[in-house]
Formats: structure tokens, sequence, C-alpha cells
């Protein structure tokens, strides 16, 4: 039987799109400007490089000029500026910023960084909640046409309680590492995921984001290993929908060339003194096995299908779905770092933001992507705030999400193209990019 060659991991509001057109600035605004005054149009002096751009403006006294001559050449100047920058952008993603992690830290708001666990806490029972509602609601009506419409809702709530799960295992959740082992443990146990070896495998994928072989969530396959997989497992890590139910495989048996598991606490994942909290967490996993077991005996395995089971692969779709976006799929190609090349801002600005429309109050944000990555102790609700506030600072290495409707069914053909061009990087290199098996498509057809 072929191997899955799956990975994954848990991840855990769109802005306006920011022009990269230079924007004038004068003292004083152009509507306060006598027509006669001996006034020169401001002029960037923009400095060369691949980071951002360093300005300086200045105001000059020269012949008299109109403010409808001043108007009209700044326009031109500003529409010059735009058609040169669309036709020679010189910007390179893999090149080093210019700017460190201490100045993004240094943007974000201080109340962005406290933690309320009241708050949390309003949260978990506001979802938890929803659970039991929508299910008691759904065994009431027992009717054929609402079953489809419970899956969806349910497993979207599923992922919702993984994503407050998620928060448990950064520290975000509170500054109480008991009360975050308590309600991660209750949450993540509820949907059949072993908190402390998840929270473990995902602290690594953060330490070690955009890193081609440390990274544990999504990592590219280099050419070599993924020239030697078998055709049937190359069908099931790029072939929808194949590669949206990863997740429970992960847990078992981790992404390609990595051995051991979530469960087991000698794995190569876990250090001898984390052995005590893995053995917690699947025993956890097991008594909610069992409990499953006990309901479906009590209430038919049916009713169990209907009401947890079909949810449960429901949210495994969403974790996949949310957690490969965040990490692939832009219009542009996205570096992959080793050796001296990958540091942790570098390899941090390769996530990516995405806009889920109304479903990002439900699943608290965690489309706010990048600013979580590099610091993930922020609450995911001051995620929002903390990124207005650094997006300065981050200039083009931050990319703008495209706008959702109420539903982000835009994302769906954004994954599509992606597996069908993001196969594999370079075996040699510090800096790589992906790169598309035009046969491995031309077969799949």
């Amino acid at each position: 039987m072929a191997s899955w060659v799956l990975s994954e991991c848990s991840g855990l509001k769109p802005l306006p799109l920011t022009s990269r057109v230079p924007k004038l600035r004068c003292p004083q605004p152009v509507s306060s400007i006598a027509p006669k005054k001996n006034l020169l149009p401001c002029r960037p002096i923009t400095g060369l490089g691949t980071g951002t751009i360093q300005r300086n403006w200045a105001l000059h006294v020269s012949a008299p000029l109109k403010v409808a001559q001043f108007e009209e050449e700044s326009n031109n100047w500003d529409s010059q500026v735009q058609s040169k920058e669309e036709a020679n952008d010189d910007f390179d993603p893999g090149m080093p910023p210019p700017f460190t992690l201490a100045d993004i830290r240094a943007a974000i708001p201080k109340h962005c960084w406290v933690k309320n666990p009241w708050k949390s806490m309003s949260y978990v029972v506001r979802d938890v909640a929803i659970v039991f509602g929508l299910a008691a609601v759904a065994a009431h009506l027992n009717n054929w046409l609402v079953w489809p419409l419970y899956w969806i809702a349910q497993g979207t709530m599923f992922w919702a309680l993984f994503v407050l799960g998620h928060d448990c295992g950064h520290g975000s959740f509170s500054n109480d590492p008991k009360l975050n082992s308590v309600v991660g443990h209750l949450l993540h146990s509820s949907i059949l995921v072993p908190y402390h070896g998840w929270r473990i495998s995902h602290r690594t994928h953060h330490q070690n984001h955009g890193h081609v072989e440390k990274d544990e969530s999504w990592h590219p396959l280099p050419e070599k290993l993924f020239r030697s997989l078998d055709d049937v497992t190359r069908k099931l890590r790029f072939t929808m929908p194949f590669p949206m139910l990863a997740y429970p495989f992960y847990l078992w048996g981790r992404s390609p060339g990595k051995s051991g598991s979530h469960f087991h606490p000698s794995s190569d994942l876990f250090v001898p003194n984390e052995k005590k909290d893995i053995i917690t967490s699947t025993t956890c996993y097991f008594a909610m096995v069992a409990i499953l077991a006990g309901l479906a005996f009590a209430m038919g395995p049916l009713q169990i299908l209907k009401l947890y089971v079909v949810p449960y692969w429901i949210f495994v779709m969403w974790l996949d779905f949310v957690t490969y976006l965040h990490h692939h799929g832009h219009n542009d190609k996205l570096p992959w770092y080793r050796g001296k090349e990958w540091s942790y801002l570098r390899g941090g600005l390769t996530t990516l933001d995405r806009d889920y429309g109304w479903i990002n109050n439900i699943h608290h944000d965690i489309g706010t992507h990048v600013i979580h990555h590099l610091f993930p102790q922020i609450p995911h609700y001051h995620l929002i705030e903390a990124t207005e506030a650094a997006k300065p600072v981050m200039g083009k290495y931050y990319r703008e999400p495209d706008k959702s409707g109420p539903f982000p069914f835009h994302l769906f053909g954004i994954l599509a193209r992606s597996l069908k061009q993001d196969h594999y990087v370079s075996d040699s290199g510090d800096v790589v990019y992906y790169q598309t098996d035009p046969q491995f498509n031309s077969s799949s057809n």
C-alpha cells in the first residue's frame, strides 16, 4: 500500500490594499497653498535596493507656479512612478528584509500583548454552546434535508474549537499554564487531537517555519524525494480531495522522511522530559474514543456517524485547507530556505494572510497568519490590530490577502492551482522556490 506522503499542522481581516506608489507629503495641504506662491512640487528621493525604500520629502522656493499646474504635474508624476514600478518591479522576496523582528515588535501596540483569560473563556463558552445547540437541533429534526447543513456548520465549529485549543498550546489563551493545559486538553481531546503531541510538533513548525527540511507543516518535497514516489502516492499528495484529508494520517505517521507519531512518547518529535505530557494527551485521546464508542452503543452507530463522524471530517478538511493556504498559493513564488539563508524572521515572512469572509470571526481570525507566526503569544482577538500596526514596517514583505465574499469560495481556485504547480523544490541551494512537474500534471488528466 502506497505510503501517505502528507504533511500537516494546525494553523492555527482583510485589510485594504496599500498602494506601492509613493505619496506626496507637503508641510501643508495643497488646498491651503495660495495660487501664486513660489512653490515647487514635492519630489521623492528614492533609494535603490531590494528592500523597502526610504524617501525624503522637501518643499523648495522657486519661480511662481499655479496650483492647477502643481496638481497636474503631481498626478503626472504619480502615473509615471506607478507605470515604472509596474513595468520594473525589482522586489525580491528571497532577499533579507531591511528591518528586524524587533522593528515589527516595536510597531505593535503594547495592549496587543495582553492576555485576558476571561475574554478567552468567553469564546470557549460561545463555541461550546453553539456545538451542543447545533447537535440538539439536528437530532431533534432528524431530517435528511437538515443533516448536510448541520455537517458543514458543526464541522466548522469543531475547527473553531481547534483554534482555541491551538491558542492554549501557544500560551496566548492566558498566562496560566495550568489553565491552558486543562482547556486545551478538553477542547482538543473532544475533536480527537492529542493536545501535547500536537502542541509540541506545532511548536517545531513555528520555530522552523519556511525551512525546507526542518519545518513540520506542509513543507516542500525535495526533487529527489518527489521523483522517488510511486504514482499512487503522488496522486494522494497532489490530487483533490486527498490532501484535504491528511491530518489524521499525519498525527500517526508524520511527514515524508520523518518518523514517529504524535501518540508515542518515544517519537523523534519529543525529548525525554516530555514523555509524561505525551502519555497524558494520548490517554485523553483514547478516553474520547471510548466515549464515542459508548455513545454509539447507546444511540446507535448511524446517529453517531451523523452527529460526530461526518462533522469531524469536515473539521479535518478545514484544518488542512487553512494550513496549506497559509503557506502556499500566492501569485508570486514564495521562497523556502536552507542553511545560513534561513532565519526566524525570513521564514515567518513567507507565510500568508487569508480572508475567509464571515468565517473570520467564527474561526477566531486565524487568517491573520503572518503576525501570528512571528509572535504566536499574541491573543487572537488582537491579531488584526497588531497586523495593521506592523504592515508599514513589513512593506512588500507583507502580502495583502484577496478580499473574500461572505464565504471564501475564491480560495478553492487558489488551492487547485497550487496543487498543480507547487510540486517540489531543488535538492540544492539555500533559497529555493517551488517547481512544477508537467509530466505529473499530464498523467493526472
